[in-house]
């Protein structure tokens, strides 16, 4: 299928096509905004339901809407950018033009993956990519080598996480301009640090949504949480397959982007032949091949099903990784005790012993859910599953958007991450998580449409209603974007300051220990005493072992020759959360366990004639 929407074909000429899916349309004509007068220009119908034109002499950015006859003018589906907004004008945008420096940069192995979440709009007080860009040291400080963007589509209005996009090709307005963009991604590979895009492919927002005017992109087959289902398998179908297709490359290929986190694939409904999950990943390998860079998918799921993650052969969709919420719930709800909505499934500590090896619900019965869930991910490898202890769903998505520094203590943020860096997971932190902002994450959207701002009040009422949460900030009022933004570093106290350190000598250890520097499962042993609350995870390779304490629970243990956890041989303890520059109180080698402490003893494996380490 040709490539849809503004296409420039010579440069120096100015000589853009233009072409369009118009579904049994009489007339299309391509409306041009020039020199301040609007004009509207026949296209032609160069197939069943396709239109086109060409355009010479006029520049290359021109603004332009399709016309179509007796309906509206209405932006371009593919659009690469609205500078006035959703509503508004669509601009051709020249992705030759942009000179690129990352000619060096191949991408980065996913096992060796710290990601770092952020929310373009909040992450700073600009609320902008060169904003974001200029805080690129920051980051390299702390040790992260992923950055993970919410979508940056553009969205109705000032501000909105970025999943209510209806042009999938668009960068958000709000954010900057397709250039700006690209030297986010330019000066992050310049300085070895890949970037993951998020990106919706199972539902559109609801505003500004004129997919509808132009054909049949949607399906009533199926029910999803967001209305009618997006068309992956009804009459017609094959244009959305190609723009989802398209939009793929786009991203991989006009903007380097090196991997691509697609939102909750469970609501993708799609029973052709070939899923599409199976295509776009086909396509995300092809490129990479092409290319010769390292890129990588990753799934959003609540299903716990590995056919998402096996490979072909097997009868998979051959994506690299998903989320593994099951991690989360189950040290969240042990933490807090909460046990309202789908946290009533979860809250017994020795379920960590599991969820260390394979999902949770591998095929049993879920109170929440009403049904069996899962299946047995058990010989899959580690690196197939993104874990994190907040994210921007986990915080979000609560009624008062509180992050986990808001609902446990202070040593027990230190002892949650301990178990995040040391899984044999894919490490997700959310942004603020390494400093323990308390400033909330909260639900915040922007619509023109007054239905609309009423209808996401009462949408997200219902959300919570299995929460019992009553109250929540409108998520139309301006003050709750701007509580979500994080506290700038000049403005940390004390306590910031020692729990980043915290987070960048952990991840330095994660990245540089031979012990747990790969999400190994085979490799893993994890003990646990609910009784005590505690938990005892040990990680090894051929040399060396390391193995982690953590205390759970209430009360402060005694760590010595009579306790459970007594030294191995030629061990010595090598990290502890409750280190002074840490904010606790002890140095050197401790031996007692506290109330949320984390301790990382390291110990040799031996081997004949070894010597032991002094």
């Amino acid at each position: 299928m040709k490539k849809m929407g503004a296409n420039i074909l010579d440069q120096e000429k100015s000589r853009i096509e233009f072409r369009v899916f118009a579904h049994n349309k009489g007339k299309v004509s391509l409306l041009l905004q020039h020199l301040d007068t609007e004009k509207a220009i026949p296209m032609q119908q160069e197939e069943e339901h396709i239109y086109s034109t060409v355009v010479e002499g006029l520049g290359l950015d021109l603004l332009y809407k399709f016309r179509i006859e007796n309906e509206g003018d209405f932006p371009d589906p593919y659009s690469h950018f609205q500078p006035q907004n959703i509503h508004g004008f669509s601009q051709v945008i020249d992705h030759q033009n942009y000179s690129w420096n990352d000619l060096n940069w191949h991408g980065r192995d996913l096992e060796k993956f710290i990601i770092y979440e952020l929310h373009v709009g909040t992450f700073t007080q600009e609320g902008t990519f060169q904003a974001v860009a200029k805080k690129l040291d920051y980051l390299m400080e702390l040790g992260v080598n992923t950055i993970e963007l919410l979508p940056i589509v553009q969205t109705p209005g000032r501000w909105n996480w970025g999943y209510d996009g209806t042009n999938l090709f668009t960068v958000n307005v709000n954010y900057g301009s397709p250039d700006d963009f690209k030297a986010f991604i330019n000066i992050c590979h310049q300085n070895d640090t890949a970037v993951i895009l998020d990106v919706v492919y199972n539902h559109f927002g609801p505003e500004g949504n004129y997919l509808p005017s132009y054909g049949p992109y949607f399906t009533d087959k199926y029910d999803t949480p967001w209305g009618v289902a997006v068309n992956y398998d009804d009459q017609f179908c094959e244009f959305t397959r190609a723009m989802v297709q398209e939009n793929v490359r786009f991203w991989l290929e006009d903007y380097h982007i090196d991997g691509l986190r697609l939102d909750a694939v469970h609501a993708i409904r799609d029973e052709s032949g070939r899923h599409i999950l199976q295509e776009i990943s086909k396509t995300t390998k092809k490129i990479a091949e092409e290319s010769g860079r390292k890129i990588v998918l990753i799934a959003e799921t609540d299903e716990n099903d590995v056919m998402l993650i096996n490979p072909f052969q097997k009868g998979g969709y051959g994506i690299d990784a998903q989320w593994m919420d099951d991690f989360h719930h189950v040290i969240h709800s042990v933490l807090t005790g909460e046990n309202d909505g789908y946290y009533v499934d979860y809250g017994h500590l020795e379920a960590l012993e599991k969820v260390f090896k394979n999902y949770l619900y591998t095929g049993e019965y879920s109170v929440f859910w009403q049904k069996d869930r899962g299946t047995d991910a058990g010989k899959n490898p580690g690196r197939q599953f993104v874990v994190s202890m907040q994210n921007h769903d986990q915080v979000g998505n609560r009624a008062g958007g509180e992050r986990l520094s808001a609902l446990v203590d202070y040593p027990f943020l230190k002892a949650v991450a301990g178990l995040l860096f040391f899984s044999p997971y894919i490490p997700l932190i959310f942004m603020g998580e390494e400093y323990g902002e308390k400033k909330p994450f909260l639900f915040f959207t922007d619509y023109f449409d007054p239905e609309l701002q009423s209808a996401v009040t009462e949408g997200r009422r219902k959300e919570f209603s299995s929460f019992n949460w009553d109250d929540f900030p409108d998520p139309q009022d301006k003050q709750t974007f701007y509580r979500s933004k994080l506290t700038p570093q000049r403005e940390w106290n004390k306590a910031n300051e020692q729990l980043f350190q915290y987070y960048r000598d952990l991840i330095n250890l994660r990245k540089t220990h031979p012990a747990i520097n790969c999400p190994d499962k085979k490799k893993t042993e994890v003990k646990v005493d609910s009784e005590k609350g505690t938990v005892e995870v040990i990680r090894w390779n051929a040399q060396t072992k390391l193995t982690g304490l953590f205390n759970l629970g209430e009360n402060d243990l005694p760590f010595d020759e009579d306790s459970p956890f007594h030294a191995p041989p030629a061990s010595r303890q090598i990290f502890n959360s409750e280190w002074k520059k840490y904010g606790g109180n002890m140095e050197g080698e401790s031996n007692i366990l506290s109330r949320g402490n984390m301790i990382i003893i390291e110990s040799l494996i031996y081997a004949k004639n070894a010597v032991p380490r002094k």
